[in-house]
């Protein structure tokens, strides 16, 4: 796979969000975080390898639309954990700017899919 295909950075910032998730400390409210930030992050590129195979157009949007919330939900994690100051700020920056950028790329693609 190419590193500009978003299946392969939808995947590769999944893991990278997993490996990240190894990172914290432990602490009941940490691993509440770690849990929602695992579930959201993943779903991103699984939900838009789904929508690949889309029997529709319509089941096309709704993938996507999913992946964008997802991608907006990974954010909000992402910069929960950056406001407590519990990471290493550049592994931390470098997520914060991959999500922003795909949460972009999947709003691009939702408006640009718009059902007659």
């Amino acid at each position: 796979m190419k590193e500009n295909d978003l299946l392969y950075r939808t995947f590769i910032f999944g893991v990278n969000c997993l490996k990240f998730l190894k990172t914290l400390p432990s602490s009941y409210e940490l691993n509440v975080i770690k849990v929602q930030l695992s579930k959201s992050s993943t779903s991103i590129g699984a939900n838009y390898e789904e929508s690949q195979a889309g029997s529709s157009k319509a089941d096309f949007r709704n993938k996507i639309r999913i992946s964008l919330r997802e991608a907006r939900e990974t954010n909000y994690w992402l910069r929960i954990i950056k406001e407590l100051e519990v990471s290493d700020e550049e592994h931390l920056t470098k997520l914060l700017k991959e999500s922003f950028e795909i949460k972009n790329i999947l709003g691009a693609i939702l408006n640009k899919t718009k059902l007659d």
